[in-house]
């Protein structure tokens, strides 16, 4: 008998002791149905016993189903933090991923830089003490339509119409000087008109530039001997620039002879600059 009350007792304090669920009866009523159900248990009458029974399952049962709903939302409420974790688990990932590759881009870059400065040493180190080296600056604020801003000026002594060299090869000349930096107009720039000689054949014609197409040579006779692959160089003429700097190689398209540069103005990172006055430098 105390074994059967024990049950009932058990079975009301589960049904009390359910969190986060909502109990259609009040305690009162369950206090009375607790006296009650005392009551018949200490009655030993065969039918009471069997609504003894029913009435703790039911209360049984009707625990679990009370209880459902908040193990539910526990469950999903638990799936839904595990999965966002896993999403920002996922995008602190994909950042440090990014940053990675990130600092590998960097370092490629810093490391082409630095071979680039080497190079650059290396070259000044060889170069005759009237030349200096600068960096380019892209510029696309211009009036000429092919030129482009070099990181030196009146503070290393240049000036206007100084020859500028790309290695060992003529590209263009300055035009305008400011104390920090320059303006470089290259050959290729419909304002450019440079003295030049054609080797073997010795011919003396002017490079004229003609805005994204190659230069071409003008002013040579009808006869002049030139063929495919003679180099252009410099003349040193009315004593602009200084004789015999390489410019590039003659290739004739419809009896117009163009001029195949040395150097590609795309690719260029720094630059030579002639520091020897020459006559009509201003």
């Amino acid at each position: 008998m105390n074994t059967q009350r024990d049950d009932v007792g058990i079975a009301i304090r589960s049904a009390l002791l359910v969190k986060g669920t909502k109990q259609k009866f009040s305690l009162l009523v369950l206090v009375l149905l607790s006296i009650l159900l005392i009551f018949i248990d200490s009655l030993d009458i065969k039918k009471f016993k069997h609504i003894r029974s029913f009435i703790k399952d039911t209360i049984y049962r009707g625990s679990v189903i009370v209880s459902a709903p908040s193990r539910t939302f526990a469950y999903f409420k638990d799936n839904a933090t595990e999965h966002f974790d896993i999403y920002r688990s996922y995008q602190a990932l994909k950042e440090q991923n990014q940053a990675m590759k990130n600092n590998i881009v960097n370092s490629d870059f810093l490391k082409l830089e630095n071979k680039q400065l080497k190079q650059l040493i290396n070259d000044e180190a060889n170069l005759p003490t009237t030349l200096i080296s600068a960096r380019v600056m892209l510029d696309k604020q211009s009036p000429y339509l092919n030129s482009f801003i070099i990181n030196v000026g009146g503070n290393k002594k240049v000036k206007n119409g100084m020859a500028v060299l790309h290695n060992e090869n003529f590209i263009g000349r300055i035009v305008d000087v400011n104390f920090f930096s320059s303006r470089v107009l290259l050959i290729t720039d419909l304002n450019s008109k440079i003295p030049i000689i054609v080797e073997p054949s010795a011919r003396h014609a002017i490079l004229s530039g003609h805005g994204s197409n190659l230069p071409t040579l003008e002013y040579l006779p009808e006869v002049h001997g030139i063929k495919d692959g003679d180099k252009v160089y410099t003349s040193g003429r009315e004593g602009i620039f200084s004789t015999g700097i390489a410019i590039g190689e003659a290739k004739i398209e419809k009896n117009i002879i163009k001029v195949l540069l040395f150097s590609d103005f795309d690719q260029i990172t720094f630059v030579n600059i002639d520091l020897r006055e020459r006559k009509n430098n201003k």
